[in-house]
């Protein structure tokens, strides 16, 4: 909590500590040793480095560090689960690029933000802590910036995340409905309240798993690593085997477009929002940093080689999911509402179409409770910098787990889904959020640590995952891809725009920045520091 975080007065009495403005004072291994174990007694299972990085960063150490290199990279791949989310969110990019365009929009999204992902695990490696963004703008940032920027995208990023979580809970409830109307097509009459009341099932769920689980599901994530892996062979070897195939011709040069653009070019670009959506949380590992050993080292291997597995597997996926396509707009209209369940339709009977999507479901829902984990993470981190509102009650700890910031994250994911029973257009809105507020926060994260590279480089603290010279050229690449990203996720799906196709991300972003322009005039500027107000300047090597 931040109340009992330790201070340069309290934990730093034992090492005189300098801060000047060019560099940073090297402290002894056995100084930051002896300083840090009297400050978090009876703590275990962190590693000298990740010692010298809460030290540096201000920071006691609360959370149990249970994730070994091995789960953490699993965790990263399953909450991750970009071929999934591939499968099951692929209306917009079918719709505005056919075949072909799904594919290249993916693999051009799958590079460019690639350079997103190597900026992020550098700074997850230079500041490993939960706050992620947030953080890393305060410390990076121009100082007389640092406070409102790291306010905002903190807000932002909490806020984006929030979303997100509610999401996948409101979709695991939609593809059972889609189910129930497979199975019971003549009979079964989807309603709002009845995803809505599934959603509160998968949330149950999470709760239980995340607050008494916490330490078995870190325990079994190469176990569910080895799921993801089979279900991704079980999916791609039915389709191959059993469905349909279209022409090579067709999959990689047949470009379609139902969004009645007029420009295919202006419709891939559109389309592009399905790929930007299924890489979305590759960061997540970073808002685990405190429950990582080694975290330093790891966490940000585990942002860089899950992106890489998962991206790769996604586009073997992807290949398979094209060819077995028989009709872009059969799949599009079909009346579950999931092009894929179309798909399975074509190669399986109902049985067949079940199995898979309990596989994918299954998938899905272990994605979900690590979605939480890491949501409540980022909120639990802000709330002990004193970011929001009730932040001694949010970043409570117990059990050496934020237990509160879970429970609040659950009751948040409650709230939005019942929105989705009076419209699902308005709920459909509160996600679109997610994708342009995240992208914000990349944005600003990059262009701070851009911005301390060139003008401060001798200011920039030692990562042990470094791109070295290259990380100006990373930086600059991976900044003008969020950006272009970011603009294009406020169009809507198709041209002619009605109440249920307007994209309301722009209304609810202006909305957001408002909230927390109001929040920082409110509290922000007299309550918040940002965490550059705990920094030490010890350099660790």
């Amino acid at each position: 909590m931040a109340d009992s975080a330790p201070t340069a007065e309290t934990v730093g009495s034992a090492v005189e500590v300098h801060k000047t403005k060019s560099s940073f004072d090297i402290i002894e291994d056995r100084d930051v040793d002896d300083v840090y174990s009297r400050a978090n007694p009876g703590r275990k299972g962190f590693t000298k480095y990740d010692q010298k990085d809460m030290w540096r960063m201000g920071k006691v150490q609360e959370l149990r560090r249970s994730y070994r290199p091995l789960s953490a990279l699993s965790f990263a791949v399953i909450l991750c689960a970009v071929w999934e989310y591939l499968l099951i969110s692929n209306e917009v990019g079918l719709r505005n690029g056919g075949l072909a365009g799904l594919f290249w929009t993916y693999i051009w999204t799958f590079v460019g933000f690639g350079f997103v992902e190597m900026s992020l695990a550098e700074m997850a490696s230079m500041a490993p802590i939960s706050g992620g963004q947030y953080h890393w703008v305060s410390e990076f940032s121009p100082p007389k910036y640092q406070q409102f920027l790291s306010y905002m995208v903190g807000w932002m990023s909490t806020l984006s995340w929030q979303a997100g979580n509610a999401s996948g809970s409101m979709l695991t409830g939609t593809m059972i409905q889609a189910l129930l109307s497979v199975n019971n097509p003549d009979t079964y009459i989807a309603e709002s309240w009845h995803g809505t009341l599934l959603a509160f099932a998968m949330v149950a769920v999470i709760f239980v798993v995340n607050i008494w689980g916490a330490e078995l599901w870190s325990q079994i994530q190469n176990f569910l690593l080895i799921l993801h892996t089979l279900g991704f062979l079980v999916i791609i070897i039915t389709l191959w085997v059993m469905a349909p195939h279209r022409s090579a011709k067709d999959v990689f040069t047949s470009f379609t477009e139902e969004g009645g653009w007029g420009n295919i070019g202006l419709s891939l670009m559109v389309g592009q929002l399905t790929s930007i959506y299924s890489l979305l949380g590759s960061d997540a590992t970073a808002h685990m940093a405190e429950e990582v050993r080694d975290a330093g080292r790891y966490v940000p291997i585990s942002l860089f080689w899950s992106y890489i597995v998962n991206g790769l597997m996604a586009i073997i996926f992807l290949i398979t999911y094209v060819f077995c396509i028989p009709s872009v707009h059969e799949a599009l209209n079909n009346p579950t509402g999931f092009p894929f369940i179309y798909v399975f339709q074509q190669a399986l009977n109902t049985s067949g179409v079940n199995a898979l999507v309990i596989i994918v479901l299954i998938l899905v829902i272990a994605a979900n409770v690590s979605f939480n984990a890491s949501t409540a993470r980022q909120t639990f981190a802000f709330a002990r910098d004193k970011g929001l509102p009730f932040s001694t009650w949010i970043g409570a700890v117990r059990n050496e787990i934020p237990a509160n910031a879970i429970a609040l994250t659950c009751v948040i994911t409650m709230l939005l889904s019942l929105i989705n029973i009076g419209s699902s257009i308005a709920f459909e809105a509160m996600i679109s959020l997610q994708v342009v507020a995240l992208m914000c926060t990349y944005a600003v994260s990059i262009s701070c640590v851009l911005y301390r590279r060139i003008v401060h480089p001798d200011l920039i603290p030692n990562a042990r995952w470094s791109l070295g010279k290259w990380g100006v050229g990373v930086n600059c690449v991976g900044l003008l891809y969020v950006t272009q990203a970011a603009f294009w996720s406020f169009w809507p799906p198709q041209k002619e725009i009605q109440i249920d196709s307007f994209n309301w991300a722009v209304v609810l972003f202006v909305l957001l920045v408002g909230l927390s322009l109001g929040m920082y005039g409110w509290r922000g500027r007299k309550e918040y520091k940002g965490p550059v107000a705990d920094i030490r300047a010890a350099k660790v090597d």
